[in-house]
């Protein structure tokens, strides 16, 4: 039986191909061996050496599969992302409360490892469809050197994570699109995966209400966002930080189960389901009913068949979940208040934001800059920030009229481009990646979706959706080669 033919992928920064199964035991080992440092120090005492031991070790880890394997690169980095807060919390548990919250820096460390595509790719991507990134970027540095006029260093470094994360990461997957195919399949796995565990986790977290977050709900005084400290009294935030981010994840892993097939999409769906109920994220609820609006409009009438199938088991499986107490009661009074939005206290703090801030926002010709939502607690030492419920307000804040046109401008060119996309039509990652992206941008009327892991997500599946793109362009220029005769207008080869 002839053995079976490696799979040869491209490394874009180092320029050379490389088959990831001669390279998958080596990566493995170290990630297992990673995994292993930090159990280790966790129960042998030295949990407090962890606020410094797992972010530099994240980015060392991080650094060698950037280079070694790439693709199981952007699966560390999406997990980093997904677990990283619950580090936090086991090691604030374990040791006592670290009011800096210094391990959260891990995922940003990561994803700074693609600033190397960034900066050799970022000039001569404008031809290949790259302009986009630019913009965003322009728009970002500008904020920066607003931020580090007008406001405090520290401030500005973590608006700068903030903001620049998502954009070199996005772009890093853009660059890849030769390999598009297998990096669709490992973003797949991630987010199926990830419904799985941190859904059967915010089960759990609802449920029994561990200590560990307890204790952190306690420290962080977030009762209004995140509930009661108590057993079937929390809003269900998982592993992640808090509501928002995790509403944001499950969001667009529910909504890529419907590219997936095989039997864990069924337990994924169930526990995903019912721990995104349980959030009462009524944003990202909404969010992702316009992204399955937005997939079944965009896909062949055979795949809108298969979806429509997959949500009706789906519901079959979660429905009867939500009748047991006290889940029913949780859920049913969050949906209550979509009829009775003059009411709720939310909306109305939502609305009267916009209308004392807006006309300020707008106003704002110049921005006030990177770090200007963020300030250093001088008893504390501990970075706060200033929540703004807008991504609108926020940006115009920032960035400024200077910066925004530039920011925006790349996103909406972005949204103009992917919205023509015709290869959704049998691609259902491509018509997910894309619904997930642009559901998201309408999300920024109501939060700051562009930052930090909403904003990975953002601009991250938008990226794919391009990536996508000039993956089929490409596929189909070498079926059908552009054949140019001498004093005519080129014409696609083998049109008969």
């Amino acid at each position: 039986m002839p053995s079976q033919q490696k799979q040869i992928l491209y490394n874009p920064v180092l320029q050379e191909n490389f088959s990831p199964q001669d390279r998958a035991a080596q990566a493995w080992m170290v990630i297992l061996g990673y995994i292993l440092l930090i159990v280790v120090c966790y129960f042998t005492g030295a949990a407090t050496m962890l606020r410094l031991v797992f972010p530099a070790t994240s980015l060392l880890v991080g650094l060698f599969l950037y280079f070694r394997h790439p693709i199981l690169y952007i699966g560390f980095t999406w997990w980093i992302w997904f677990l990283t807060p619950l580090v936090a919390r086991l090691v604030d548990y374990r040791v006592g409360w670290d009011p800096t919250r210094q391990i959260l820096i891990a995922p940003y460390l990561v994803v700074f490892v693609t600033i190397g595509t960034f900066i050799k790719y970022l000039p001569s991507s404008v031809r290949q469809g790259g302009l986009p990134f630019l913009l965003a970027f322009i728009g970002v540095f500008y904020g920066f050197l607003v931020g580090l006029i007008y406001n405090a260093p520290v401030p500005v470094a973590r608006g700068l994570l903030d903001w620049l994360s998502p954009i070199i990461f996005a772009f890093h997957l853009f660059m890849n699109w030769r390999d598009y195919p297998t990096y669709r399949e490992q973003m797949q796995r991630v987010f199926l995966w990830c419904v799985l565990i941190t859904g059967a986790y915010g089960v759990y977290q609802f449920v029994v209400a561990p200590e560990w977050d307890r204790y952190w709900l306690i420290e962080s005084k977030m009762f209004t966002s995140s509930g009661d400290p108590e057993p079937f009294g929390m809003r269900v935030w998982s592993t992640l930080h808090s509501v928002g981010p995790f509403g944001s994840v499950m969001q667009a892993g529910l909504l890529l189960l419907f590219t997936r097939t095989g039997f864990l999409i069924f337990p994924a769906s169930a526990v995903g389901y019912l721990s995104f109920l349980l959030a009462q994220a009524r944003t990202n609820w909404g969010g992702w009913l316009l992204g399955v609006i937005m997939i079944l409009g965009s896909v062949k009438a055979r795949i809108q068949m298969r979806l429509i199938t997959i949500i009706v088991v789906m519901a079959i499986c979660v429905v009867p979940l939500t009748t047991i107490e006290p889940i029913s009661e949780v859920v049913a009074t969050r949906l209550e208040t979509f009829s009775n939005l003059e009411n709720d206290t939310s909306f109305k703090d939502r609305s009267g934001s916009y209308d004392r801030n807006l006309s300020i926002a707008l106003s704002n010709v110049l921005g006030n800059g990177l770090g200007n939502i963020w300030k250093v607690n001088e008893k504390t030492g501990q970075i706060e920030v200033f929540v703004i419920d807008s991504g609108v307000l926020d940006m115009f804040f920032t960035l400024g009229w200077a910066g925004a046109i530039f920011y925006l401008g790349g996103l909406i060119l972005t949204i103009i481009n992917v919205s023509k996309y015709k290869e959704g039509r049998f691609d259902s990652f491509v018509s997910a990646a894309r619904a997930i992206g642009i559901s998201g941008c309408f999300q920024l009327v109501i939060g700051s979706g562009m930052l930090s892991v909403a904003g990975m997500i953002l601009w991250g599946f938008l990226a794919m959706s391009m990536a996508a793109h000039k993956y089929y362009q490409h596929q189909s220029n070498l079926q059908y080669p552009i054949i140019k005769y001498p004093g005519s207008i080129p014409q696609i080869g083998n049109s008969n």
